[in-house]
């Protein structure tokens, strides 16, 4: 955990944003990420002090949206501003794509990412020839039928606790692989809010990078009869170096819940909190 001043009180953020204009959340050198906007609006407070870091429970990529992303971040005490003034003088600092949704007080040795018990995502599918022009950016346009049938099939298979190697992308140079790619899968809901859409929710005790991606290009393979479940289960069941090439695009990829202990001091605690 990341050292704090006894002077300071830690403070946790529910944030919401359309990521299409950004470079995902982790600072760059270009300053346009989230995590970038939100520590230039914490540097326009004179009471904070310069520098003041915000960290966010996850990293999400270019183009990928939230509206669950939580971010915590120190600030000293004297500070008169309440749980109900933080989002109203955060967000008038910040482009409209970013909101600050609730600031709430947190025990000192919470941490946005560290203390994350599970997660959940959402990836909206449109079905159709034509893509709505005000759902650009944030829907998987695909211009085919979809047998809903076998995609429920493929998420029976895949749900569980499993090896996803097969659906872990690599960052690149200079990133170290996960220590273990086994990660608890606990639920894929197919949900229809209209014949002509499907959100696919996810909620796993964490996440490998672009998985749930992976996991939903690989699933829509499955429905037009490309893979088999033979297939599905080779994933699991062979070698590290086997890998779905079916990644579907970032635009339909919401972060939409983070979960964490009732009491995260508590280690018996024993289930999920979540909220429905």
């Amino acid at each position: 955990m990341i050292p704090r001043d006894d002077d300071s009180q830690r403070w946790k953020l529910t944030i919401a944003y359309d990521g299409q204009p950004y470079e995902g959340w982790q600072s760059q050198p270009s300053g346009n990420t989230i995590q970038d906007l939100l520590e230039n609006a914490l540097a326009q407070f004179n009471g904070l002090p310069q520098g003041t870091r915000i960290h966010g429970s996850g990293r999400t990529d270019a183009g990928v949206h939230a509206d669950g992303q939580v971010a915590h971040f120190d600030a000293p005490k004297h500070l008169t501003l309440d749980e109900n003034a933080w989002p109203r003088a955060l967000n008038a600092r910040l482009p409209a794509s970013i909101r600050v949704l609730r600031a709430e007080i947190v025990p000192g040795d919470f941490h946005a990412r560290f203390s994350a018990v599970a997660k959940t995502y959402i990836y909206k599918v449109y079905i159709g020839n034509i893509l709505l022009p005000m759902l650009a950016g944030r829907f998987h346009h695909v211009p085919f039928p979809i047998d809903i049938d076998a995609l429920l099939r493929s998420a029976n298979i895949l749900q569980g606790r499993h090896d996803f190697h097969a659906f872990a992308a690599n960052r690149g140079p200079g990133c170290p692989p996960p220590r273990t790619t086994i990660r608890t899968l606990s639920d894929i809901t197919l949900l229809r809010p209209q014949a002509d859409q499907v959100f696919l929710r996810f909620t796993a005790d964490g996440f490998l990078y672009r998985m749930v991606r992976l996991l939903v290009g690989t699933m829509l393979q499955f429905a037009q009869g490309k893979l088999v479940e033979d297939d599905l289960k080779r994933f699991f069941e062979g070698p590290s170096t086997l890998k779905t090439s079916a990644c579907a695009p970032a635009d339909g990829l919401y972060l939409t819940e983070v979960v964490y202990p009732l009491n995260p001091t508590d280690p018996s605690f024993p289930h999920i909190a979540r909220r429905c």
